[in-house]
């Protein structure tokens, strides 16, 4: 099984987070289109498109919605300018209160639901949302899809094996089955009679398996921290057309996990939050009261720190002043003459011409005395 995962934020109870990708091009159109239709339906309360900015890559749509009958929803999806190879949408909702899988799934209050309009290919693999995705006869390629799925911590995908080949009544897709909030979130892999051995080769590494005629939540990446495959492998999927009780419970209880948000998703959720620009005329109201009262705290923090500059100024002042007066207060000594000094000054000139003479008389002195020791 893949390593626990770094410490990162996980997905808050109260979000709903999708990826994928439209594979034609007017995506933005569709989107408004539909968003157009569901508003005059009734199926959302109103929804808005964010005024493109100079150099902008994406168009942004937002939506608010009601589910049981008083908790709003809100929602941001992304969609990316046409690069020729589709374009890559994310879509980001959060409600007032923790998720119900229950709830209508925020992927059907932007995109249309015939299943003519290919809008839900999976961003990471390139497989569709809502329908069944057999896996490719060649065994790389096999590895190839098996790989990518393991490595999308979006979309949550299964692996199903069909112990025999199927007929119309096995297939039928699993996404129709689940609750709605997870229709539009699982990848369904249908792996052929004869490829239980290549796909068991290609999860090796995973540590996961899949059961023969049974299926099995991937754990993504990064995985939940408490994802055991055991919990998550069912040994047994009859594809009779009847509902797969036990793998329906298996992709809920998955869902319902803790996660870590995926690559990309913390700036999608902070967008949403911090970025909103779809507001009631009471939301906008309370903004704008949150504002004043921002610009009154702001105002007062400057008033006090002028102040206090004030009276610190005040106070050096006053400081400075008070040295002065201080200093100016002390009489600078005067200097006084040294003591027994009232000689006057010619007899200090006579004193200093003995001292001379004292000093010439000993030198001569020392100099006859050498002579008379000689004679």
């Amino acid at each position: 099984m893949p390593s626990s995962p770094s410490a990162r934020p996980t997905i808050p109870p109260s979000v709903w987070l999708a990826r994928g990708r439209h594979p034609g091009p007017a995506a933005q159109d569709v989107l408004r289109l539909t968003l157009r239709q569901l508003k005059d339906s009734g199926d959302i309360d109103d929804f808005l498109e964010v005024p493109e900015s100079e150099g902008a890559q994406e168009w942004i749509f937002e939506a608010r919605w009601r589910v049981a009958g008083s908790v709003t929803v809100r929602a941001r999806l992304t969609v990316e300018h046409d690069s020729g190879s589709g374009q890559q949408w994310v879509l980001a909702a959060e409600a007032e209160a923790p998720w119900d899988p229950r709830w209508p799934s925020p992927a059907a209050m932007f995109w249309p639901q015939d299943p003519d309009t290919p809008w839900d290919q999976d961003a990471v693999t390139g497989l569709r949302l809502r329908d069944i995705n057999p896996l490719p006869p060649d065994d790389k390629d096999v590895r190839r899809v098996l790989r990518d799925s393991l490595r999308d911590g979006w979309s949550i995908h299964v692996v199903v094996h069909e112990a025999m080949t199927t007929d119309e009544r096995g297939r039928v897709p699993l996404a129709g089955m689940l609750p709605p909030g997870l229709r539009h979130r699982v990848v369904e892999h249908r792996a052929a009679p004869s490829q239980l051995r290549v796909v068991n080769w290609a999860l090796r590494d995973a540590g996961v398996q899949v059961p023969r005629g049974g299926a099995v939540v991937l754990p993504g990446t990064p995985p939940p921290s408490d994802y055991d495959v055991d919990d998550f492998a069912v040994r047994s999927v009859f594809l009779d057309g009847s509902q797969p009780a036990e793998l329906i419970h298996a992709v809920t209880r998955f869902a319902a996990l803790s996660r870590p948000l995926p690559d990309g998703a913390e700036d999608a959720l902070t967008a949403l939050r911090e970025d909103w620009r779809l507001l009631t005329l009471e939301e906008e109201l309370a903004r704008e009261r949150k504002l004043v009262a921002m610009y009154a705290e702001a105002l007062e923090a400057m008033t006090k720190s002028r102040d206090l500059y004030r009276e610190a100024a005040e106070q050096a002042h006053a400081a400075l002043a008070a040295y002065k007066e201080s200093a100016d207060a002390v009489a600078e000594p005067r200097p006084q003459p040294p003591a027994g000094s009232s000689a006057s000054p010619l007899q200090q000139l006579t004193r200093t011409f003995e001292r001379f003479k004292g000093s010439a008389r000993s030198r001569r002195a020392a100099e006859e005395q050498p002579e008379a020791s000689d004679r």
